[in-house]
């Protein structure tokens, strides 16, 4: 069998991601016939028809739908191994945004730190802060996001992981609080008062209600919000308890409360034990030698560790 021209990867990848001929001419540059001609290549190169008219538009066939996931890596490893090798980038002049899948916690708590670190030392670097509905690879596999920071989930055999720190819920209720003039809350005081939780599907229960559970009490939620932020806002100005993780609250989270803030805070440590959890960043393979990327990912995780 001949060999594949390879020339027809580059025209592959664009071609699907834009799903449209005149689209794909466009961006490569090309008359629509070229791209006409390219595709009617692809086709025999492929045994597949891979875009077929459905009404007055083109849509993908089931094997290009398959392609198009793996597409994108297969070039972007071809231009590594062909690209001259170099050694450090010139962070002064570069120029990239780096999408990064990370609750609104995460990015309360460390955003300000890791942009700052991030242009101090690239300034024309930009950091794109996507929500993290939902645990899943597909988006560090398609390419939309470079980095994907949490608790690890199903993220699939072939992620790459690296732990960040490790981290422990906290209650926190307002300065002023009844709670707040305790120094140690018991589980009865504990479960005396209304409860605001964070969860992004609703959730009303967790390892702290197990933990309560085991010892025959239950406590009282009275809000659910959507994220920890929110729930930290909600107990500093009501006399609502919300549960949330250390590393929102900083050092000696503690210590937190300000005499000059109207809305101050109280944090305590937790009547009932839930075990710690791991915050890592993952990433997927075809960015493990990537100099840039290799770069980010050393500055998140020195920024995570300075400020906790």
């Amino acid at each position: 069998m001949p060999e594949p021209d390879l020339n027809l990867l580059i025209a592959l990848d664009v071609l699907l991601a834009d799903g449209s001929v005149a689209g794909a001419a466009r961006r490569l540059g090309l008359s629509a016939s070229a791209m006409s001609r390219t595709l009617t290549r692809l086709r025999e190169a492929t045994g597949d028809p891979l875009l077929v008219r459905a009404g007055r538009r083109m849509v993908l066939t089931p094997h290009a739908e398959a392609l198009r996931q793996r597409t994108p890596n297969a070039v972007h490893e071809a231009r590594a191994v062909l690209r001259p090798s170099t050694t450090e980038p010139d962070f002064s002049t570069l120029q990239r945004t780096f999408t990064i899948r990370a609750n609104d916690g995460f990015v309360e708590a460390f955003g300000a730190s890791l942009i700052a670190a991030a242009t101090a030392a690239a300034p024309l670097v930009r950091l794109r802060f996507a929500p993290k509905l939902e645990k899943t690879a597909a988006y560090l596999r398609e390419g939309s996001a470079d980095l994907e920071i949490g608790v690890l989930g199903e993220m699939g055999p072939e992620v790459r992981v690296q732990a960040l720190f490790r981290d422990r819920f906290l209650g926190v209720v307002r300065q002023g609080h009844p709670l707040a003039m305790e120094r140690e809350v018991t589980a009865e005081r504990y479960i005396a008062f209304g409860h605001v939780v964070a969860s992004r599907r609703g959730r009303t229960s967790g390892p702290v209600d197990e933990a309560l559970a085991a010892l025959g009490l239950e406590r009282t939620i009275v809000a659910v919000v959507p994220g920890f932020p929110a729930a930290l806002a909600v107990a500093r100005a009501s006399d609502l308890i919300a549960l949330v993780p250390a590393s929102l609250l900083g050092k000696q989270p503690e210590q937190q409360a300000s005499p000059a803030s109207a809305t101050t805070y109280y944090a305590f440590e937790l009547p009932v034990t839930t075990g710690e959890i791991t915050v890592s960043q993952m990433w997927h393979p075809r960015l493990e030698v990537d100099p840039v990327h290799r770069w980010l990912r050393q500055l998140t995780l020195a920024v995570c560790r300075e400020r906790l």
